[in-house]
């Protein structure tokens, strides 16, 4: 099996972090984010660099947000 077979259901291939957070935080801005996942790097003086780097050191709350970003996908 090839790459490309492996990712074709994977809706996160060709998408990075970084996208991941601006069309959340577009969506829902920071508070509400914060709401939704509580991980309080959104809540407390929240920037996109602070929260991109607090989420590429920790696995879980990375991991939150992209199953957020996948439900938003999928209910559009």
């Amino acid at each position: 099996m090839n790459e490309q077979e492996k990712n074709k259901n994977n809706p996160l291939h060709g998408v990075n972090l970084q996208h991941i957070l601006e069309t959340l935080v577009e969506r829902y801005g920071f508070k509400e984010l914060g709401n939704k996942i509580d991980i309080r790097c959104f809540l407390i003086n929240p920037t996109m660099s602070s929260c991109l780097k607090f989420l590429r050191k920790t696995p879980w709350a990375r991991a939150k947000v992209e199953e957020l970003y996948i439900k938003e996908c999928k209910d559009k």
